[in-house]
């Protein structure tokens, strides 16, 4: 087909031509200082044309001859760029082959054809590239001081105000390895220094999360780790699970109510609603003297148990066993209901138990009480505090024989 079209054009050219040109009828008379020169029509034509294919010939050939220094030095200074581009693959292919020493070398290789890079400027980029593939490696082989080294002269060709290529991956492999050295205020500092829209990302997300459980700051970093989720950083099984231990791990590191109470307002409401938490918070404040504040946060988990699993019922109904001190007479209609509601839940009726107790209603006590005792689910500690309850109980009843037995049984508990 494209032999058809050119010879079609062939042949539409040569028609043109000859309309154009066959009669040659014209004549061109040049006069110069008494001479004269007659030209047919279309031997002056062609003539111009040639003269024009000639004179831009000779242009393009002088600017050539010109040229040749600046190309030569364009040449040689592409030469140097492939050359140090090759040594920087080089370096990234050792690498991710776990020749870390022939990763090393190639990437001081780079930065040295970098630098030797005749009349021209550095390329900026490739050295903190090499500087980072070199620290990368030198981590791997655990060279801590000449690794800070490469880190260093990256972050010193960084220009302020004119982010360029692995300026973010200085700061985060920074934090990164201060984390792996353990050294978490130098984490949170550089991680300080990133700009908003870097600190949002996942992995900056990750190491603050790290450095921040390794300075114990668990409330921080119950809001990292909270931050994280939002950006599906965790599977909703694991962001659950490790939301619940942060909640846990910030209640438990006060020392006194006020802290405690601190603590437990800068929860988020779903962290004071999970049966875990609040459970945990109670055991804390029972532990530091407030049994009233511990029954206050169980009292939601309480009037919702239906709906809570197995093991949060069980985890709150050991934490209201902590906390019934004092317990008051608007809580029996709820321990009523829960008993007849889950009456082969040792934890349960463990609590219901200890609560009647408390309250000295020795006959609604008793029955809870030994089905607790006798239990072998029941955490051993809810065990001991069912019989010593029993043997107070005996005592009250005159039954000394009795009491003695439950304080044995009580003492028998690993």
């Amino acid at each position: 087909m494209r032999a058809v079209v050119w010879l079609v054009l062939l042949f539409t050219a040569a028609v043109v031509a000859a309309v154009t040109l066959g009669r040659n009828d014209g004549i061109v008379s040049v006069y110069w200082g008494g001479w004269r020169v007659e030209l047919s029509l279309n031997l002056f034509v062609f003539s111009l044309l040639a003269l024009c294919v000639l004179l831009v010939t000779v242009a393009h050939a002088l600017g050539s001859l010109l040229s040749l220094p600046a190309r030569a030095r364009e040449w040689r200074a592409l030469r140097h760029e492939r050359a140090a581009q090759g040594a920087l693959r080089e370096a990234l292919g050792e690498l991710l082959g776990a020749r870390y020493t022939r990763s090393h070398k190639a990437a001081q290789r780079a930065l040295g054809i970098d630098q030797a890079r005749p009349h021209g400027r550095a390329d900026r980029d490739l050295q903190v590239l090499a500087h980072l593939l070199s620290a990368i490696s030198l981590h791997r082989l655990q060279d801590r001081r000449q690794r800070d080294e490469q880190m260093q002269r990256a972050r010193a060709l960084r220009r302020p105000g004119a982010p360029g290529t692995g300026d973010d991956g200085v700061h985060l492999l920074a934090a990164e390895w201060a984390v792996d050295d353990r050294d978490a205020q130098a984490a949170l500092d550089l991680l300080a220094e990133l700009p908003p829209g870097v600190a949002r990302r996942t992995q900056a997300l990750r190491l603050r999360l790290q450095a921040q459980r390794l300075a114990g700051q668990s409330l921080e970093a119950l809001r990292t780790a909270r931050l994280l989720s939002k950006h599906q950083g965790f599977s909703t099984q694991a962001a659950r699970g490790l939301l619940r231990s942060l909640a846990t791990q910030a209640l438990d590191d006060t020392h006194d109510l006020d802290q405690l109470q601190r603590a437990w307002q800068q929860l988020d409401s779903a962290d004071q609603q999970d049966a875990v938490v609040a459970s945990r918070a109670a055991r804390r404040a029972a532990a530091l003297g407030d049994a009233a504040l511990a029954r206050g946060w169980l009292r939601p988990l309480w009037e919702r148990l239906g709906e809570l699993g197995v093991d949060e019922r069980e985890q709150a109904a050991l934490a209201l066993l902590h906390a019934v001190d004092g317990i008051g007479s608007d809580w029996l209609p709820r321990l009523e209901v829960a008993l007849d509601a889950h009456p082969n839940e040792p934890a349960v009726v463990a609590a219901v138990g200890a609560a009647f107790a408390d309250r000295q209603l020795w006959g609604k006590a008793r029955q809870p009480l030994e089905q607790a005792a006798r239990s072998q689910t029941l955490a051993g500690a809810a065990r001991r505090h069912a019989w010593r309850t029993l043997a107070r109980l005996a005592r009250e009843q005159g039954d000394e024989a009795r009491a003695a037995a439950c304080e044995a049984a009580a003492a028998a508990i690993d």
